[in-house]
């Protein structure tokens, strides 16, 4: 049986206050109803990742599956405490910050990494001109890419530091944290559409190959669903990160809030 995972305390950083998102914004969110900015949610999945990593380490980076839903913010400069507990193999993961529960989520270890045909994903350039959010945005069925990007060198230093993230096995291999395939998950919808406010709220990623920190990468995406839930509306991706044009490095699926209810109602 493993050892217990010892929890892991993050000093939460919100790395978006300056982004189109101003729901990263405090003076915005607050209108939401939110005490402050919150912390994007890709960033508190990337201290979810860590517990994983550290039970598992490289093979999590190639054959992991992790999924995670944000139930409450995480704020700026506030502790997140990201703990898990063994389940069937599984781990259970749960992040708790100024004494609330705020994300849920498990990961796990498949003995081998599912085929994925690449095929099945179309090769779509962003929108060479943004539409802005409105009721035609994100239809199902309709494909959308991402700018390339890459996070070499500097860049990846950078986004440890911003994450928090102490395990040395990113540096030392030259790999890219799978956090950055989040990242790239949220440009699905800021590389195609202009958006007010947005909430990212829960994912779904199983990892298909370790990113090296030179991979050029994009996503594939595929909106798969579009609707309305307590007044808010909501918008479903499923995709494929793909590293060079060639190699699948993970199967993705991203739900968000487009359009907050304040924002639907307006």
């Amino acid at each position: 049986m493993a050892a217990p995972l010892e929890p892991w305390r993050v000093s939460a950083f919100n790395t978006a206050k300056l982004s189109e998102n101003k729901m990263h914004d405090d003076n915005v969110a607050q209108r939401f109803g939110f005490s402050g900015g919150l912390v994007p949610g890709v960033e508190v999945m990337a201290y979810m990742m860590h517990l994983p990593v550290a039970r598992w380490g490289r093979d999590f980076l190639e054959r992991g599956l992790i999924e995670a839903r944000f139930v409450k913010p995480v704020y700026d400069g506030e502790t997140a405490t990201v703990s898990g507990r063994d389940e069937g193999g599984a781990l259970a993961i749960e992040v708790e910050s100024r004494g609330a529960l705020c994300a849920t989520g498990s990961a796990a270890l498949p003995a081998r990494a599912p085929v994925v045909d690449l095929g099945d994903y179309a090769e779509t350039a962003p929108a060479a001109v943004r539409p802005p959010i409105g009721p035609g945005a994100f239809a199902p069925g309709l494909w959308l890419g991402t700018k390339p990007v890459t996070w070499g060198g500097e860049a990846l230093r950078d986004y440890l530091a911003e994450v928090r993230e102490t395990d040395p096995i990113y540096l030392a291999n030259n790999l890219v944290h799978p956090g950055t395939l989040q990242r790239i998950m949220n440009r699905v919808l800021v590389d195609n559409v202009v958006l007010g406010p947005w909430i990212h709220v829960g994912s779904r990623m199983q990892l298909l190959a370790a990113a090296s920190a030179d991979d050029t990468l994009t996503a594939r995406a595929k909106v798969v669903a579009n609707y309305d839930k307590k007044g808010h509306r909501f918008a479903e991706f499923d995709a494929l990160i793909v590293a060079n044009g060639t190699t699948p490095i993970a199967h993705c699926h991203h739900i968000a809030i487009v359009q907050p209810r304040e924002q639907a109602a307006a």
